[in-house]
């Protein structure tokens, strides 16, 4: 997928600056797509001098004036043009995680199940802020009436998916730890 397709995702909610894009990104699409802010303003630019977006500057006092970007009707049919597109192919898994924990018998335990506490740490509040996004999407509904009354239902269905991630990096790394440690256990046993 291309970083375009992702931007074309979020300015579906409306007109954002490349900050606000940015932000957003971290807060709601960082669930299944990151980008650093660099790699968003050359991208908003190329959509931009294809005619994908538009841009309007907004004046302001004591700071800098914002471009703020929005979905042409170009754009919104390179929307259309992706989804229906044929169906996107499984994910690609590079976990640097997942390689030192390969390792972990021939490397060094301690600093692996330090790596894999860090990762749930990592999990836990990437959880805690969705469940914080969650309940601003639901504002005060459940989710069948969120389901029935919002005008958009993509943006809940893609948080759950990233909350459902998170939790199973949790579940995951609570096996490790117990593994990790049961391992280490047994290597300071022979090693006396």
């Amino acid at each position: 997928m291309a970083l375009r397709n992702a931007v074309m995702a979020a300015l579906l909610e409306g007109e954002a600056s490349g900050y606000d894009l940015a932000k957003g990104f971290d807060a709601t699409v960082a669930n299944f797509w990151t980008a650093t802010p660099q790699q968003l303003y050359r991208e908003l630019e190329r959509m931009a001098a294809e005619g994908l977006v538009t841009a309007r500057v907004v004046e302001q006092e004591r700071r800098p004036n914002k471009r703020l970007f929005s979905l042409t009707p170009a754009g919104r049919e390179a929307v259309r043009a992706y989804t229906a597109e044929d169906p996107a192919r499984p994910p690609v898994v590079r976990d640097e995680l997942l390689v030192k924990v390969q390792c972990a018998d021939a490397g060094d335990l301690d600093a692996v199940r330090t790596a894999v506490a860090g990762r749930m740490e990592w999990a836990t509040a990437k959880l805690a802020r969705y469940e914080r996004f969650r309940q601003r999407l639901l504002a005060g509904r459940s989710e069948e009436a969120y389901f029935a009354e919002a005008e958009r239902i993509g943006p809940y269905l893609t948080l759950l998916r990233g909350m459902s991630f998170e939790r199973e990096n949790l579940r995951w790394g609570e096996l490790a730890l117990r593994r990790l440690e049961q391992r280490a256990a047994v290597h300071s046993e022979q090693s006396e």
